[in-house]
């Protein structure tokens, strides 16, 4: 488990983080309830995972990058389950998005500074583009692209597009492997 001054991981209503050993958490994040991160995933720096409410999942090799906040919807009268935040296998969530109360088949890929809201879900293989904001309760059928403000249906992705999004999958993996050995060898030069 991490323990670093700069990095918060702590319990709340007697839930706490777990965290597989593979994962990467970088500096200045705050991980905080019901959640759930999966071997080779990676957090990178200032993202906020706040499961206080609801419960958040991480899959397997699933990226969450710099500045991005996950959070979840309360259990209500009228939707007494709420919406837990799931996110599958090998997905990729660019810089400073924001996902909350949603579901991300594997192989989802979120743009940067993207928004997802309460009960959306993101098929498997399917994106949402950088900038664009899903409204509550919409769904991207797989290997779908949506786009804009609110986000509509631009095109399917071809064969290569997906091909590409699995690169960067395992661009992250061994990018995460070079941040965790530089920030181990910074704290032994300390």
């Amino acid at each position: 488990m991490i323990s670093r001054p700069d990095t918060t991981i702590a319990a709340i209503h007697g839930k706490s983080p777990k965290i597989h050993d593979s994962a990467f958490v970088a500096p200045g994040c705050r991980i905080i309830g019901d959640v759930e991160i999966g071997p080779d995933a990676s957090i990178w720096y200032n993202c906020v995972i706040r499961g206080d409410v609801n419960r958040i999942v991480i899959g397997a090799r699933s990226n969450i990058q710099d500045g991005t906040v996950v959070h979840c919807e309360s259990r209500q009268p009228e939707n007494p389950e709420g919406c837990a935040t799931i996110i599958g296998d090998d997905v990729l969530i660019g810089h400073m998005a924001m996902l909350h109360g949603c579901t991300l088949e594997d192989r989802a890929f979120v743009g940067m500074s993207a928004i997802v809201m309460d009960a959306c879900r993101i098929g498997s293989d399917a994106m949402l583009a950088a900038g664009a904001h899903l409204t509550p309760g919409k769904e991207i059928p797989a290997r779908q692209l949506w786009v804009g403000r609110p986000a509509k249906y631009a095109r399917d992705l071809s064969d290569k597009q997906i091909e590409r999004m699995g690169r960067g999958t395992a661009h992250y993996i061994e990018n995460a492997r070079l941040h965790a050995a530089a920030l181990a060898d910074g704290a032994a030069e300390g």
